[in-house]
């Protein structure tokens, strides 16, 4: 490989000859050779679009001349775009605070913006802090970085996703209605249930947590930058934090405001945390519909067997003809996947010490993961599962009949107590619960009938 010579304040570094990154990047890529995990690309994309936002500021601010905002917004695009992913290799474990992340995208833009500028350009040339980090820190702009990529990540994939789940359940409880089943509780057989009254749980939960993350979205539009090195706003102009929030705002179509109290915006990082608590709570309501369609699929014979899901594909190595409900299991292990992450991030988010928090790019990963894992798994779980289920008509009426706790119906005529016992004398004996009952003499036939009517008990 060949190799040019780059310098920083420490000295030259050897940088591969084709790269766009410097010194910087090239020293953390040496120094921290620690797992496989490259710091999140909805990161690099945030920082392209603060970047961006920043020169644009600069420039409106009369710090910066038009030719060098546009010639960073530029290469801002191409970094949108997709076109310099692999010029930004480093890991989550670095720095804590981002340091070496936010000076491999300033390095990056600079170099590519000089290539753009051409020799001849008469335009100074772009200088990764003099000019691209101009009226920044990585101590505001990563936690700015942090914020839109959560915001992005929320409002692009994860709500969206979620509302899928939701209509396809709309429409489920739309196609079952009228279908009464044995309810459940504890796993053991209760009074009836609806089918629709089932599925509108499930959808209840995923609503719930569409308002929990909306909840948390003002929180994460507040942004750090224009706090610099350690809140003060040191080398930034005045009013930049309100340029730059505008221009963030133009950029994204989402409303993002500058923080009022900087120093609270660099040492916490309690907004992240509290919404990839609604990320948590999401992935608890997953897990619990993922576990009751396989439970209600389980079988096909010796299981409840109530409703049909999808066959995706063969379950077994071994035993033919065996099919699994696997996108329940995806999905569940996705969810356990989150809530770990929601650990780390709880742990991570108490570590501000001082005027900065340094446990950054790990919140960032964590954050990220689960917001994709959740937006994935929910697709997936929609379209090879949730879409395909069919209700087992036959076997659902089959258990409602076999249930003993359908003579909860009886208690306002009988008393909770004979109830009781002509429920155990039903299961002890192999009776019907009509038999039961008109054997211990609590009711005649006529009554009985009249009383006993499982559809009307939903």
């Amino acid at each position: 490989m060949e190799y040019r010579i780059e310098h920083d304040t420490m000295g030259e570094v050897r940088v591969p000859a084709t790269a766009l990154w410097g010194a910087q990047t090239q020293r953390s890529h040496e120094n921290f050779r620690i797992g496989d995990e490259r710091m999140p690309h909805e990161i690099i994309r945030a920082f392209a679009i603060l970047k961006k936002a920043a020169a644009r500021a600069n420039c409106e601010l009369g710090k910066l001349s038009p030719a060098a905002s546009e010639l960073i917004g530029s290469v801002c695009d191409e970094i949108l775009d997709g076109k310099l992913d692999e010029e930004f290799p480093l890991v989550v474990w670095q720095t804590g605070s981002g340091t070496q992340s936010n000076m491999n995208v300033n390095e990056v833009i600079a170099n590519r913006g000089n290539q753009l500028r051409g020799e001849d350009d008469k335009t100074a040339p772009l200088h990764p802090n003099d000019t691209v980090n101009m009226s920044q820190s990585s101590n505001d702009t990563f936690p700015t970085a942090l914020h839109i990529a959560c915001t992005l990540s929320l409002t692009e994939r994860v709500l969206p996703a979620v509302r899928t789940l939701v209509a396809t359940f709309e429409r489920l409880e739309q196609e079952n209605a009228g279908i009464v089943k044995c309810g459940r509780t504890h796993l053991q057989d209760a009074v009836p249930i609806s089918f629709s009254q089932e599925i509108s749980g499930w959808r209840g939960m995923l609503e719930a947590s569409i308002e929990q993350i909306e909840a948390t979205l003002p929180q994460l539009s507040l942004l750090a930058l224009g706090g610099t090195a350690v809140g003060t706003g040191l080398n930034a102009p005045k009013g930049f934090d309100e340029v730059v929030a505008r221009h963030v705002s133009e950029l994204t179509g989402r409303a993002f405001l500058p923080d009022p109290n900087k120093f609270h915006a660099l040492t916490a990082k309690d907004a992240v945390s509290f919404a990839h608590g609604a990320l948590r709570t999401l992935a608890a309501n997953l897990m619990k519909i993922a576990n009751d369609v396989r439970w209600l699929a389980s079988g096909p014979r010796n299981g409840l067997g109530e409703i049909r899901i999808p066959e995706n594909e063969p379950g077994s190595s071994i035993m033919p003809g065996k099919v699994n409900p696997t996108q329940c299991e995806a999905a569940t292990m996705a969810a356990v996947q989150v809530m770990g992450n929601d650990a780390t991030i709880g742990f991570a988010a108490s570590q501000g010490n001082f005027e900065l928090n340094v446990f950054m790019p790990v919140i960032a990963y964590n954050f990220l993961q689960s917001a994709r894992l959740l937006a994935d798994a929910i697709l997936s779980f929609d379209e090879h599962c949730a879409s395909g289920i069919v209700a087992n008509r036959a076997k659902m009426q089959q258990n409602l009949d076999e249930s003993l706790m359908l003579v909860t119906c009886l208690n306002p005529h009988i008393g909770y107590e004979h109830a009781a016992q002509v429920a155990h004398k039903a299961y002890d004996e192999g009776l019907s619960l009509r038999d039961a009952c008109l054997s211990l003499g609590f009711l005649t036939g006529e009554e009985f009938d009249k009383v006993f009517n499982p559809e009307q008990m939903v």
